[in-house]
């Protein structure tokens, strides 16, 4: 199918769902909706592809003027004029078409769970694993997006084994996407007495959140453990049973809460979170049926991936899958500097998917 007969399905499809809006029969309530929500996401998409067609319109009509032009050198110099300028902002604009064209992450808009896990490297690991989450939470800040800490288990020594966040907002999961993986970290910890260079590494899953239409779970696949929080050292946080664990039976996945003192609450998170790891899962399937060959994808979320490297003693942080070094680290620690790289991962992205499209 050609660009331009894409281009004019679509802005058929949009008036068609603004004259069914506007209709006067009666509609239920979720079908409203549901016309309102498809009209709203084709709305961007058609304001670019009128912008286009006024371009190319507009860029016949001059090449018309300077034909006529005739001896009038002046006006056939401006003419000449705006018709180059306007020739270079087409493909611009093509371009700008062809993205809002590309199927979108159903899951882009979604808020997201963060999990930050210490891997290979003891309690420099841990360590590392407490800046990352301290540097999402800042970036998250730095958005205008709210973050809740859904659980932290520390290892004693101010380094998280693992920690998890709630970050809600607009477009939360479409940029965290890209920060599934493995983060590998080179510096000298704290603890080495001769100097050397210890290389250890953190896993991060970025999880679209799942409301409750979107994944069912039967109260019959679940088991669920109550036992007494503890804290480091395996002391005491509080003498009622307020722990929950929670085991999908039929998956095997594990989700423990307790940094609640309600076991109401802590079983409310735990829901929340395998919810959205089952959503996770079957999003995954889905993607891999249709997308097999495309095994570099990036934001894949394969957690296996090791996607970063942050050396501090040379002050630099480098993405493998752009092969991308920026030499700010206290920036991007900071979350001051994370969106150059997301940036980049994003256009990276788009890029491909155009040329997939093609």
């Amino acid at each position: 199918m050609s660009l331009d007969h894409r281009l004019a399905r679509v802005v058929k499809r949009h008036a068609e769902l603004g004259a069914q809006m506007a209709s006067e029969g009666r509609k239920e309530a979720q079908e409203i909706a549901r016309l309102s929500r498809e009209y709203a996401e084709l709305s961007p998409t058609v304001e670019r592809i009128l912008a286009l067609q006024r371009a190319r319109q507009e860029l016949g009509d001059l090449a018309q003027l300077v034909k006529e032009a005739g001896a009038d050198a002046e006006m056939r110099s401006m003419a000449e004029e705006e018709f180059r300028t306007l020739k270079q902002r087409i493909p611009i604009l093509e371009q700008e078409v062809q993205l809002a064209l590309l199927p979108k992450d159903e899951a882009d808009e979604r808020n997201a769970i963060l999990e930050v896990r210490a891997g290979t490297g003891g309690e420099e690991a841990a360590l590392f694993a407490a800046e990352l989450f301290r540097m999402y939470t800042r970036y998250a800040e730095g958005h205008g997006w709210r973050v809740d800490v859904l659980g932290i288990s520390d290892s004693g020594l101010g380094g998280y084994r693992e920690a998890s966040m709630e970050v809600s907002g607009r477009g939360v999961f479409a940029r965290l996407k890209y920060e599934s993986g493995v983060h590998r970290v080179q510096r000298v910890p704290a603890t080495e007495t001769s100097g050397r260079i210890h290389t250890s590494a953190a896993t991060v899953a970025v999880l679209p959140e799942a409301e409750e239409v979107d994944v069912h779970i039967d109260d019959k696949d679940l088991r669920i453990d109550v036992f007494r929080s503890s804290g480091p050292g395996g002391q005491s946080v509080n003498t009622t049973d307020s722990a929950v664990r929670i085991t999908h039976l039929p998956t095997g996945l594990v989700v423990q809460q307790q940094d609640e003192k309600s076991q109401h609450k802590n079983k409310a998170k735990a829901l929340k979170v395998l919810r959205a790891r089952l959503y996770e899962q079957e999003r995954n399937r889905r993607d891999a049926e249709r997308a097999a060959s495309r095994k570099n994808q990036v934001g894949s979320g394969d957690r296996s991936e090791r996607i970063r490297t942050y050396n501090f003693p040379q002050g630099r942080v480098t993405d493998h899958r752009i092969n991308l070094t920026l030499y700010k680290i206290d920036k991007v620690m900071s979350g001051e500097a994370l969106d150059e790289i997301i940036d980049a991962l994003a256009a990276d992205d788009q890029a491909t998917r155009l040329a997939e499209a093609e």
